[in-house]
């Protein structure tokens, strides 16, 4: 059972930035998936950006050029650095594993962009 545990959340105004980070409890391999998901109130939870060695990173369109995800194996992290953020990235923010049609979910770490 995989363990996910992200840190980095928190209030910035528009336009700031902010790194999340997302460490597994055990070695990912480079193969399989990690991602960032986002769940704002009353919405479903939807993809932000989505990495694995040997395939340009996924992005959701409205992050393009804003977000960049990257992933240090040997630390067994995944970030998720946000600029230009606006109030429509507020969201709970979740880390995921996606290994043998099994998602792993860390518990979430909240992002609130507003004046």
């Amino acid at each position: 059972q995989v363990q996910l545990v992200e840190s980095g959340g928190g209030w910035v105004p528009p336009g700031g930035s902010l790194t999340l980070s997302c460490e597994a409890s055990e070695t990912i391999y480079s193969s399989i998936p990690m991602g960032w998901y986002r769940q704002a109130p009353g919405k479903q939870r939807e993809l932000v950006a989505r990495i694995r060695s040997g395939r340009d990173p996924d992005y959701r369109d409205s992050v393009m050029g804003r977000f960049t995800i990257s992933r240090d194996n040997a630390r067994k992290t995944v970030y998720l650095e946000m600029k230009r953020l606006k109030p429509e990235d507020t969201a709970v923010y979740y880390c995921n594993v996606h290994d043998s049609e099994i998602d792993y979910w860390g518990q979430g770490t909240q992002v609130t962009v507003s004046s």
